[in-house]
């Protein structure tokens, strides 16, 4: 592994870029961007470990204001800006001579998969598109996830937030995740209990900005999917985050070169890190990917 920088609108991004042993020419990489406010120590490193030895390339890094990267406010969760860290991603991947830049393959993991799939559908350098466990953006599903009056409430106190910001430069904090508490960004027990052991190691902060609300409300995905072009995989289950969500991105998506592979009751934490669904999800993404390499 390497530990790699590049610019992305001005601010640096770190991330960690895994070559294969003895490349013998221009080979296929892998771009992948995590759930919502990860870093990149979490998920993607799972992923990004075994693609290396499936012989891909692979790149994970911290989106702007986690993480080892720049930007400010920190703990800042902004969808739209993810999709620009994705495209300057690429960027980086092409310029290096390792890559065949014919072959770059992206890939989203939970709110990742909304903005992979938004950056896939404008930049036509993604060759191939793979999901997992995703959480697909429309108003039926962020119904779903909030209810009717947490949405407005979230959405009334991040313009509040907002506002303070403006006037007087505080930034306004919650926690990011809780036990029992639901006034948190991503309420639930099991959340906590993926994110909690990252804060307590001190890998991971649980802190998130209010007034990213205003941004990620705003942020949908449907759009999106109707303009992939891609080649695309997508991989779910009947416990992954709202299932019929992912039914109806997968649907939304043209074309016939698409492939939903529905994996059952499988956890939605599990394709974060239960090494058993990881590697199977591996194996199908591998495979997907090296059936469209160009």
């Amino acid at each position: 592994m390497i530990k790699v920088t590049f610019d992305s609108k001005g601010t640096n991004l770190v991330g960690n870029l895994y070559i294969p042993d003895n490349l013998s020419e221009p080979t296929p990489a892998v771009v992948i961007i995590g759930p919502m406010t990860f870093v990149k120590e979490q998920s993607p490193t799972e992923y990004a470990k075994r693609l290396v030895k499936e012989g891909f390339i692979t790149l994970t890094f911290d989106a702007r204001y986690r993480g080892e990267s720049g930007g400010s406010p920190r703990n800042y969760e902004n969808p739209m800006a993810k999709v620009e860290d994705v495209t300057s991603a690429i960027n980086f991947l092409i310029s290096r001579q390792e890559v065949n830049a014919n072959n770059i393959m992206g890939l989203g993991i939970c709110a990742g998969s909304g903005v992979m799939s938004k950056a896939a559908s404008s930049d036509q350098r993604i060759k191939v598109l793979a999901t997992v466990a995703g959480h697909y953006r429309d108003q039926e599903s962020d119904l779903a996830w909030l209810g009717t009056d947490g949405l407005a409430a979230r959405l009334e106190k991040s313009k509040a937030a907002k506002a303070k910001f403006e006037e007087i430069g505080e930034v306004e904090y919650i926690d990011a995740v809780d036990p029992v508490r639901t006034d948190v960004a991503m309420p639930g027990k099991a959340v906590w209990d993926y994110y909690g052991k990252w804060a307590e190691m001190g890998k991971w902060e649980n802190r998130y900005a209010v007034i990213s609300d205003i941004d990620l409300l705003a942020f949908e995905t449907a759009t999106a999917a109707q303009k992939i072009k891609q080649p695309y995989l997508m991989i779910h289950s009947d416990n992954s985050f709202i299932p019929d969500a992912a039914h109806r991105h997968f649907e939304r998506v043209p074309g016939n070169d698409k492939k939903l592979l529905w994996e059952g009751q499988n956890s939605h934490l599990q394709y974060y890190d239960d090494p058993v669904v990881i590697d199977n999800a591996v194996k199908n993404i591998a495979d997907w990917y090296n059936q469209h390499l160009h």
